[in-house]
């Protein structure tokens, strides 16, 4: 979360002449209501089965710069797809840069049932292995522009 996934995304999109997908802005497309809705209305097991359900799809699609939300990545099915299907950057971010960069913009319904930066700590402890282990490049965000990211991540591909 706040790692930059969509806009580093949308970069490298432009920059390789690909089609850019967000996975959350499937989701919202599919259902006609934003992610919060979801949550309120299904609580986060709902939304985990309808983002598992477009990942399945669109890492089916070739020629897509794909990016996730934030916790795709805890279901085993999720990160078999991504793992399977395609190649896997991690844009790996610190607690106190994601708690910067989550201050203001989209509605992050995890972030509003409590601390913060004690949310964001759990979080991390729990995800950063599980995108280790399917990551094919992590790449640091802290302190760095966007297209200082894609660059890095076109040439570890190129």
């Amino acid at each position: 979360m706040g790692a930059g996934k969509s806009a580093v995304g949308r970069h490298l999109a432009r920059t390789l002449h690909l089609t850019f997908v967000d996975s959350d802005d499937e989701v919202e497309s599919r259902t006609g209501v934003d992610i919060a809705f979801i949550f309120e209305k299904e609580g986060e097991e709902g939304f985990r089965k309808r983002e598992a359900a477009a990942i399945s799809d669109l890492t089916k699609m070739d020629n897509v710069v794909l990016a996730t939300g934030g916790g795709a990545v805890l279901d085993a099915e999720n990160r078999s797809h991504l793992g399977g299907r395609g190649y896997v950057v991690y844009l790996y971010t610190t607690v106190d840069q994601q708690l910067r960069r989550t201050q203001k913009g989209r509605e992050r319904p995890l972030l509003e049932q409590g601390d913060r930066r004690e949310i964001l700590e759990e979080l991390l402890q729990q995800r950063d292995p599980l995108y280790r282990e399917i990551a094919d490049l992590v790449v640091e965000t802290d302190g760095r522009k966007v297209h200082s990211v894609a660059n890095e991540i076109i040439e570890s591909i190129s």
